[in-house]
């Protein structure tokens, strides 16, 4: 089996996050949500792998590569075109980036699954594999339940009692909707659904490709299977997930460095006062320095090459890399980089137009401005 990763999309929801990084290489802790997608395909044999990518492609291209340190093979298909000497996004839409690598290399010559690269998945692909061919299925949906008040934010399956799919539902209001299975984004295909999407435009798998193959009465079922599913559709769902991850939620997940005591990691280098007041879990980056008299109320994690100082007290806060933090500074619920931050209720902004600049300055700025030392 083949795979496919869907890595073009801009993630404007989830801006200012992803103004420099594509959502697939926002890191939990400091492990990209595009290594845990490969560290799966691997796990299940999968090596033959095609990323499409557009918005920040190089960022994305520059840390996997070859995806040889993952143990699998991957391969790239750039979405834009160049301009002036610049590569510009130019995405073709989910099922359109299949048709591109289709008409380009025919990479697809094999059942293939498919997933988003903005999500943390576990689950037994071998299982889902074994579903598909047994229900002789064009199309399997990998499906999970969720609660009837949430149907609203997620793309909407119905099926029958074998699972075969008879209609969707797009993020329907709760006393409307007529089931409770939502769509993971994790599809497993037969080459022959490619000749349904049309060249050159865009053409979405949800939302034009899955409707159309039920409608010309195609073999599409859903598999409701046991899946651990982290998705991050918001900025609200990534300070959720990084929570979930100090918090020893997502399976096989565990934060680098030294765990010095339950619950407490800290990086190489990393300083701390014997008068911090700790409750975990907590993360301390490489050479970071916790001054006295701090108070770190779990979740918290601190990137490398931080400074906090004296008095500050942080509760479910994430810091990133070189940042420093004032004295007398509190926080609760909040992601702060040296640039822009965001809230828990997934709203933000940048660091320089906001009251957080009184406490909140770049690390590297210091031996610029000795005085502010």
């Amino acid at each position: 089996m083949k795979a496919m990763i869907l890595a073009a999309g801009a993630g404007t929801r989830l801006r200012p996050l992803t103004n420099r990084l594509p959502k697939p290489m926002l890191p939990i802790i400091e492990k990209p949500v595009i290594e845990f997608i490969l560290e799966l395909l691997s796990k299940y044999d999968v090596k033959e792998i095609m990323i499409n990518v557009s918005h920040l492609a190089g960022v994305l291209q520059n840390y996997v590569r070859s995806g040889y340190r993952f143990g699998v093979r991957v391969g790239y298909s750039f979405e834009g075109h160049f301009e002036k000497g610049q590569l510009v996004p130019e995405p073709v839409g989910s099922a359109g980036g299949l048709k591109k690598i289709q008409e380009e290399s025919g990479f697809f010559d094999e059942t293939f699954v498919v997933l988003c690269g903005d999500a943390i998945v576990d689950f037994d692909l071998a299982e889902a594999f074994e579903f598909h061919k047994a229900s002789r299925s064009v199309a399997t949906i990998v499906s999970k339940e969720v609660q009837m008040d949430k149907v609203s934010n997620y793309g909407i399956i119905v099926s029958d009692s074998s699972g075969r799919v008879e209609s969707f539902q797009e993020k329907p209001p709760a006393e409307k909707a007529k089931s409770n299975l939502a769509n993971t984004g994790i599809y497993i295909f037969e080459p022959e659904v490619l000749e349904y999407i049309p060249k050159n435009q865009f053409f979405d798998i949800g939302g034009e490709l899955l409707p159309l193959l039920v409608q010309k009465k195609e073999r599409v079922f859903s598999l409701d299977t046991k899946i651990d599913w982290y998705d991050i559709g918001r900025n609200s769902d990534y300070l959720e997930i990084l929570a979930k991850a100090l918090e020893g939620e997502i399976k096989g997940f565990k934060p680098s460095g030294k765990e010095v005591t339950k619950g407490l990691w800290r990086g190489t280098g990393s300083l701390l006062e014997k008068t911090t007041k700790i409750i975990t879990p907590v993360y301390i980056g490489p050479g970071s320095v916790i001054e006295k008299n701090v108070k770190l109320e779990g979740p918290v994690m601190i990137g490398a090459n931080c400074r906090i100082h004296e008095d500050v007290e942080l509760s479910n806060v994430f810091l990133g890399d070189y940042i420093r933090i004032k004295p007398g500074f509190k926080a609760k619920n909040l992601l702060i980089t040296p640039e822009y931050y965001v809230g828990s209720d997934g709203k933000g902004g940048m660091i320089a137009d906001s009251n957080l600049k009184r406490y909140v300055s770049d690390v590297r700025t210091m031996e610029a401005n000795p005085a502010d030392k």
